[in-house]
């Protein structure tokens, strides 16, 4: 197992630290100051570690916030080829307000087995993995991937909930649902925590949809390989800049629709650390001047669970 129980928990503690340095910008109403926090603290300890380590899904490129940019090399150079995600606060908004959601997230493949992804937005949809692949399809009207998935599970409309980023440009999917009778939990931020509620029952969502985030859809698409989940994303090229982006970085087929297997091959590694506390896990508390960072962690082929890390208040 070329991704093992070292790197897991290295990689962790990656995630974990990059929270706690955001801790001082929670609140403080400026998320560029806290996005470039978990950025340096993420850069740092990524160099530290003996990987020989490329960017493929970078961040701020949208936001033109501080970036781990695309193609930038990470680590000692010493260790493994690996393809790297991150997305190093996860909810800007969050953090800068202290609200529930933000988190430090990242996510490790084998090289050449993450897909790289271009800054740019994605239509997608995510369900959990007690329903076949077939049931649901980007391809389909909602109405009919609600009906298919309502019939599969033998319940009614009415019991099924969807959650999806609070944008007008959602109106029309909001209005679809409300016709269908369908509960509709809105998210204001947090792509990739929005998408793992579908993973267990405790989160009472059945569906996340909508067009959010292209780097946040393949991030999202490693932790939920690990719990079998449904993925598909469609990437969305408005412009010529972006069809251009696409185009050099191998997309031939503007239009393609990818599934999870498609997105993510063989091992993956997914690290989401908590910043402000949200449904996922909890915030950075201080405690007896300690940090105390939960973490979940996904390992696919071998475990999924949150670890509690601790980092001295230096």
């Amino acid at each position: 197992m070329i991704l093992n129980t070292n790197l897991k928990n290295e990689l962790a503690h990656v995630t974990a630290y990059a929270a706690v340095k955001t801790y001082d910008f929670i609140g403080k109403k400026n998320k560029i100051l806290a996005d470039k926090a978990a950025v340096d603290a993420m850069r740092t300890k990524l160099n530290n570690l003996d990987i020989n380590g490329q960017i493929v899904i970078g961040e701020g490129e949208l936001d033109e916030a501080p970036m781990l940019y695309i193609g930038e090399k990470i680590g000692t150079g010493q260790g493994i080829n690996l393809d790297i995600a991150v997305d190093p606060v996860e909810g800007t908004n969050f953090v800068a307000n202290n609200l529930p959601g933000g988190l430090s997230v990242l996510a490790v493949a084998e090289k050449g087995n993450l897909f790289n992804a271009p800054e740019t937005y994605m239509n997608k949809i995510a369900y959990g993995s007690d329903v076949p692949t077939s049931c649901l399809d980007l391809d389909y009207t909602i109405s009919k991937n609600i009906n298919n998935f309502a019939d599969y599970k033998k319940i009614k409309t009415n019991e099924i909930t969807v959650c999806l980023l609070d944008r007008p440009r959602h109106d029309y999917i909001i209005k679809e649902l409300k016709k269908l009778n369908v509960k509709i939990k809105l998210l204001t931020d947090g792509d990739v925590a929005g998408a793992l509620m579908v993973t267990d029952k405790k989160y009472g969502v059945d569906i996340f949809m909508g067009i959010g985030g292209g780097p946040e859809g393949v991030l999202a698409a490693c932790a939920l390989d690990s719990y079998n989940c449904r993925f598909q994303g469609r990437f969305i090229f408005e412009t010529i800049e972006d069809k251009t982006r696409a185009k050099n970085m191998g997309i031939d087929d503007l239009n393609r629709k990818y599934n999870i297997n498609e997105i993510v091959k063989g091992e993956s590694i997914f690290c989401a650390s908590g910043i402000t506390g949200g449904d996922l896990v909890n915030g950075v508390n201080l405690i007896e001047n300690k940090f105390i960072v939960e973490t979940l962690v996904t390992h696919k082929n071998s475990s999924v669970n949150i670890e509690k890390i601790e980092i001295p208040n230096t």
